[in-house]
């Protein structure tokens, strides 16, 4: 279970805040949305999850008739992570951005709302 409902974990080049359910457990959470900070002030929206948790939903769906019986999911800002965890998410956003820069448009940027423009 979840301590506290956001967990921020600093990077060499960013944050990440996780927003965690009650019932989510840091070490092995499946679904989860984030907010990524650079130390330029650059902003990007996430939501990270396992094929395993991309399935479950996919078929709670169906059950449930909701999205013309679950054929699809669709979620801008998705990252696919092999593993569960916030290290394991972590570590992939660390990788996104790596290969990407921390200029990228890889994921939906958001822009704070006390910002000129």
């Amino acid at each position: 279970m979840a301590d506290e409902p956001l967990v921020t974990v600093q990077t060499a080049d960013f944050s990440v805040t996780y927003v965690l359910a009650l019932d989510d457990d840091a070490e092995t959470v499946e679904d989860v949305d984030a907010v990524i900070r650079a130390r330029d002030g650059n902003g990007w929206t996430a939501t990270l999850m396992t094929p395993r948790k991309i399935a479950e939903v996919l078929d709670e769906r169906a059950v449930a008739g909701e999205s013309a019986n679950g054929p699809h999911l669709r979620i801008p800002d998705l990252v696919v992570v092999r593993e569960g965890g916030l290290d394991a998410m972590t570590g992939s956003l660390v990788d996104l951005f790596d290969k990407y820069g921390m200029d990228t448009e890889v994921l939906p940027r958001f822009r704070d709302e006390d910002e000129d423009g």
